[in-house]
């Protein structure tokens, strides 16, 4: 059974950092690309960021390009998140996401068939 645990949220000021894991286990997605993907109150689940499996590929939305970076070690099937600059607007519940066959489309949810449970991150003014 596959399973995908996101870590590291929590509560920090405007102009803080929080780095989230995920550790992914029941299968290896080392050659597949990952993603996270964040959810505010009201609001429709949206792109974060996406790494292919060599790592050498990132994409990000555009709210969060040179604030955000993502990672992941295939060895400990785990991917990361490092958030810095956290604005308000950053407050959400945040998701990693893992797709059963490797897809071109890393932006979008329908290209993921596995979800973790969130982890919410709050950022105060």
């Amino acid at each position: 059974q596959v399973q995908l645990v996101e870590s590291g949220g929590g509560s920090v000021q405007a102009g803080g950092s929080l780095r989230l894991s995920c550790a992914a286990s029941g299968r290896t997605f080392y050659k597949y690309a990952m993603g996270w993907f964040r959810q505010a109150p009201g609001k429709e689940r949206e792109f974060v960021a996406a790494i292919r499996w060599s790592g050498g590929s990132t994409y990000y939305t555009d709210s969060v390009k040179g604030r955000f970076t993502i990672s992941r070690d295939n060895a400990k099937n785990t991917i990361y998140l490092q958030m810095s600059s956290l604005k308000p607007e950053d407050t959400a519940v945040y998701y990693c996401a893992a797709p059963s066959f490797d897809t071109p489309v890393v932006t979008t949810t329908d290209s993921y068939d596995y979800w973790g449970q969130g982890t919410m991150v709050t950022v105060s003014p």
